[in-house]
């Protein structure tokens, strides 16, 4: 298993000195603290767990996850179509993250959020979680329970469509993101959005199976 975790911190420009400044104190070893870190990752690895990544999203990073995983199922001799999917997946959901996140910082284009990738049963699984603005949530919602709605017919016909007529919305996109994500993956989108201390986070979750065949 891979974790990546990128602590937040601030940096403190005095003079030509440049100087750290951790955001939170340092932690102290606490077996508690410990016993759940650990109760986590033996639950991670049972449900086939094995990239977890908490902090900004770069293209660098998006370019380091889809490079990583490409080679592990090259060299698992995956199936080239199953990896095809599985990149493409990919790419669009942490496009599609930074499309729906509040935390963009514009001096820098950064988002920051969490991401999973595992396999289990022969399903590859994408999860992605980020803070949404609550204004925000009836629109995705209805975006989602729309491609969640269509067949596969219909979704390359929504696609076809948007690619001729779609208008460029304020979040970077008109559409074209889930229903890509819908055609390439299999079954529905599943997806929570779920406060936590005032704030909404928005949970998305994809499958790819690797004995289907895909229409392209």
């Amino acid at each position: 298993m891979y974790i990546f975790i990128k602590l937040h911190c601030r940096i403190l420009y005095k003079h030509n000195e440049t100087i750290m400044s951790e955001k939170t104190p340092s932690m102290e070893l606490d077996r508690n603290f410990m016993h759940n870190v650990l109760a986590l990752y033996d639950e991670l690895i049972e449900n086939g767990i094995s990239v977890v990544y908490i902090g900004q999203f770069t293209h660098q990073v998006v370019k380091m996850f889809t490079e990583k995983n490409e080679e592990e199922m090259e060299t698992s001799n995956e199936q080239k179509q199953v990896r095809r999917r599985v990149h493409h997946s990919l790419v669009e959901i942490l496009q599609n993250m930074q499309k729906h996140s509040t935390e963009f910082q514009t001096e820098f284009s950064l988002v920051n959020g969490l991401f999973m990738l595992g396999r289990k049963d022969g399903i590859y699984y994408i999860m992605t979680a980020n803070k949404v603005n609550r204004n925000d949530i009836a629109r995705l919602t209805s975006a989602l329970e729309c491609v969640n709605n269509a067949t596969k017919e219909e979704l390359n016909a929504m696609y076809k469509k948007q690619l001729r007529e779609g208008t460029i919305s304020d979040r970077g996109g008109a559409g074209l993101g889930l229903i890509d994500i819908a055609r390439k993956t299999d079954g529905k989108l599943e997806y929570l959005f779920i406060p936590v201390n005032g704030t909404d986070y928005f949970i998305l979750k994809v499958e790819i199976c690797r004995q289907d065949e895909v229409e392209e």
